[in-house]
């Protein structure tokens, strides 16, 4: 009767083997493949053992099966892992300029520039001279109370330009200080940027 008692020891080893496999480290596995390949050289040695020339060739058999099972589940674990999703909104902060934005004047200015510059202008003078100075008082403070009243809408306004990952470039504006600066980890959400 032929005796294999080394298998289930090997099978132990197999299954433990399989088992570490799973972790995934590359480091571990190429240890795995050491371990493989020592214990089927053992394994062969062991093989020499058996009493007839059928059972060293089963023996043989049965180790090289183990080995390739143990050699699979090694480069298993050599495997890289898959590359992570590159995001497509994601960029870092290339530039951040702070302008100054030109007011904005409507029709409210210009009315309360005109009638206070004809208010002032219908106290100079009398009958045709009032009248002209009142005109004269009305386009001036016309003109005074647009350029007041743009003076007033006078703003900053923050550019931040984002580089990203596939190397196109955008730019964000800001009514207020965004906190951001160049080098930052930002991501596009809808029409701004959030820290990444």
């Amino acid at each position: 009767m032929t005796s294999f008692s080394h298998l289930p020891r090997q099978r132990a080893w197999l299954t433990s083997l399989a088992v570490l496999a799973v972790l995934n480290t590359p480091a571990w596995a190429e240890t795995a493949v050491q371990a493989a390949q020592a214990r089927y050289e053992a394994d062969k040695k062991l093989c020499a053992d058996e009493a007839s020339s059928e059972a060293r060739i089963q023996c043989r058999r049965d180790a090289l099966v183990i080995y390739d099972k143990a050699l699979a589940a090694a480069r298993a674990g050599i495997k890289s892992p898959p590359a992570a999703a590159v995001c497509a909104d994601c960029g870092h902060v290339s530039a951040v300029q702070v302008n100054t934005k030109a007011g904005d004047s409507n029709a409210l200015g210009v009315i309360a520039g005109g009638v206070a510059g004809a208010v002032l202008g219908h106290q100079v003078g009398g009958g045709l001279g009032n009248d002209l100075a009142t005109l004269a008082g009305a386009a001036g403070g016309a003109y005074a109370g647009k350029k007041i009243q743009e003076k007033v809408n006078t703003g900053k306004v923050w550019t931040v330009t984002v580089t990203y990952a596939n190397g196109s470039s955008g730019q964000f504006n800001f009514s207020q200080d965004p906190g951001l600066a160049v080098g930052d980890s930002v991501k596009r959400s809808g029409d701004t940027l959030v820290r990444n």
